[in-house]
């Protein structure tokens, strides 16, 4: 029944403390190693999402934004029901103040809410998240498209150079 399954190693708990509780106070080089163990950790347990999450935090402490975004999805895709995987990616995209998309990703977090504990960060963060788009923290979507002021700007620019051509 169980033939073909290997055995997926749990990564050890020294692994998975942060080793720093101030981002502020970890010097370069030890956070470059923990980053290579991180790593070395996801490439030898790809399905740990746990993994994932702490190789995303350790990113954006390393103002690596786009591989911590990347990280903390495969983290969310991996266990879509992980409350932290969760959280920490709706977090990332509430610190780059993509403001609609983080109050989204903090209601699937507080769906994904175990305790009172998480529930109680969770509401927190979707209450500063709101407060700051109710107090005009500019929320951008580029949901637009850009047709209409290429065209328009292509035709301005041709009038001008009919215009010299004329002269």
């Amino acid at each position: 029944m169980t033939e073909g399954l290997v055995p997926v190693p749990v990564p050890s708990p020294s692994l998975l403390r942060v080793p720093w509780r101030d981002p502020r106070s970890v010097s370069s080089e030890d956070l470059t190693s923990y980053l290579a163990k991180l790593e070395r950790a996801c490439l030898a347990n790809p399905e740990s999402a746990e993994l994932r999450t702490l190789l995303g935090i350790t990113h954006a402490v390393n103002y690596d934004v786009y591989k911590s975004m990347d990280a903390l999805e495969a983290a969310c895709a991996i266990d879509p029901s992980n409350f932290w995987a969760q959280l920490k990616y709706s977090e990332l995209h509430y610190r780059l103040r993509a403001l609609s998309r983080a109050e989204t990703e903090t209601l699937k977090a507080l769906d994904l809410a175990e305790n009172g504990w998480q529930l109680a960060i969770a509401r927190h963060q979707l209450q500063e998240i709101r407060k700051l788009a109710r107090d005009s923290t500019r929320n951008v979507t580029w949901d637009k498209p850009l047709t209409a002021p290429v065209v328009t700007l292509l035709a301005m620019l041709v009038a001008v150079f009919l215009v010299m051509l004329w002269k």
